[in-house]
C-alpha cells in the first residue's frame, strides 16, 4: 500500500508542481538499499549455515573451517557496506 501511495505521489509531484522536482531517486535508492541488505543477509546466512554444518559434521576441524570462513564473510560484508554507501550517495548528491 505504501509503495502504491509513494509511486502515485512521487510520479504526480513533477506534473502538479510548478518547479517540477523529481523524488524518484529516493525510491530507487531505497529499493537498491533493500536489495543490498537482503542479498547480503541471505549470503551471510547461507555461508554461516554451511560453516556451522561443517563444524557439526567434523568438530576437530573447527579452527580450520572458521579460519577459511572469515575472509569471504568479511568480503561479503564489505560489498554490502559499499552498496549502502552508494545508495546514500545517490540520495545526498541529487
Amino acid at each position: 500500500m505504501a509503495l502504491v501511495l509513494f509511486l502515485t505521489f512521487g510520479m504526480a509531484t513533477p506534473v502538479f508542481a510548478a518547479e517540477g522536482g523529481s523524488t524518484l531517486h529516493y525510491f530507487g535508492a531505497a529499493i537498491g538499499l533493500g536489495m543490498v541488505v537482503i542479498g547480503a543477509g541471505l549470503g551471510i546466512g547461507r555461508f554461516t549455515a554451511a560453516a556451522a554444518e561443517s563444524i557439526a559434521r567434523q568438530p576437530e576441524a573447527a579452527a580450520q573451517i572458521t579460519a577459511a570462513v572469515n575472509l569471504p564473510l568479511f568480503l561479503l560484508e564489505g560489498v554490502a557496506i559499499l552498496g549502502e554507501v552508494f545508495c546514500l550517495l545517490i540520495v545526498l548528491m541529487k
